[in-house]
């Protein structure tokens, strides 16, 4: 199941894709599909058709690993009132 990243990129709006594994610190590049916009709206500068993309380290300033509800664990906390 892929992994959700957001991407913050420089110069540009922060976008969100589907990464299989997550990035390796020693990659030159962040390999990652299905861009969109956070509102889902297409990505206006991806070519229609393309399905995997490779982008370079030094474009990016941050990448956010969102997690999905299933993902999600519960915490059971005691107190004493």
């Amino acid at each position: 199941m892929p992994t959700t990243l957001l991407i913050h990129v420089i110069g540009e709006e922060p976008i969100l894709a589907d990464a299989e594994t997550l990035p390796d610190p020693k990659d030159q590049f962040l390999h990652f599909s299905n861009p969109r916009k956070r509102d889902g709206k297409p990505v206006s500068y991806v070519s229609r058709g393309a399905t995997e993309f490779y982008l370079p380290w030094h474009r990016i300033s941050i990448v956010e690993v969102l997690g999905g509800a299933e993902e999600e664990v519960e915490v059971v906390e005691f107190f004493r009132e």
